[in-house]
């Protein structure tokens, strides 16, 4: 039975195996955040994750957010990602809805340079759409806070659900 103690105990590549998921295929955050071992809690370990996202360039960050996929869009995307939009109704849209995604998409793209980032666990399809159109409205610098803020919620979903499949149930609280 995995435990903290057992994720604690791991090696670099097996803790690899475990979160290097994480956040949307830059696994340097999880590399960066092994080297804060052991942890005290899965609270401990969500929060050193953030600190790395946190403590790097702005470059990085941005690339961290160029990572994620656009919502709604037929492209190849991680298993997670894909299983977070059809979860929400994305991978189902009629041809109108579809257009009107794709539409606001490329109007988020235009203006911001990156792709909207939105923890979509729990949503439906009408409530993205309100929150594109809610946040093209956003100054950038705004933005860029919010998707990291995003970011951070869609890493936390990831790191319950991988940690879950280590017989950790989601009955129990998040701190231990």
């Amino acid at each position: 039975m995995n435990t903290l103690e057992t994720l604690n105990n791991t090696s670099p590549e097996q803790f690899m195996e475990i979160v290097g998921g994480i956040f949307e295929h830059s696994p340097w955050i999880a590399e960066k955040a092994e080297k804060a071992k052991p942890y005290l809690s899965l609270e401990h370990l969500f929060q050193e994750m953030v600190i790395v996202v946190e403590t790097s360039s702005l470059e990085q960050k941005l690339s961290l957010i160029k990572a994620h996929p656009n919502l709604g869009e037929k492209v190849s995307m991680t298993t997670e990602s894909t299983t977070e939009q059809k979860g929400a109704g994305l991978q189902d849209l009629t041809p109108k809805e579809y257009d009107t995604i794709l539409d606001l998409n490329k109007r988020y793209m235009e203006k911001f340079n990156f792709p909207f980032i939105l923890a979509v666990r729990g949503k439906n399809k009408d409530q993205i759409c309100e929150a594109m159109k809610t946040r093209l409205q956003n100054d950038k610098v705004r933005e860029f806070q919010t998707a990291l803020e995003e970011i951070y919620k869609i890493a936390r979903f990831r790191l319950e659900d991988k940690l879950s499949d280590l017989s950790i149930t989601k009955n129990k609280p998040f701190f231990l």
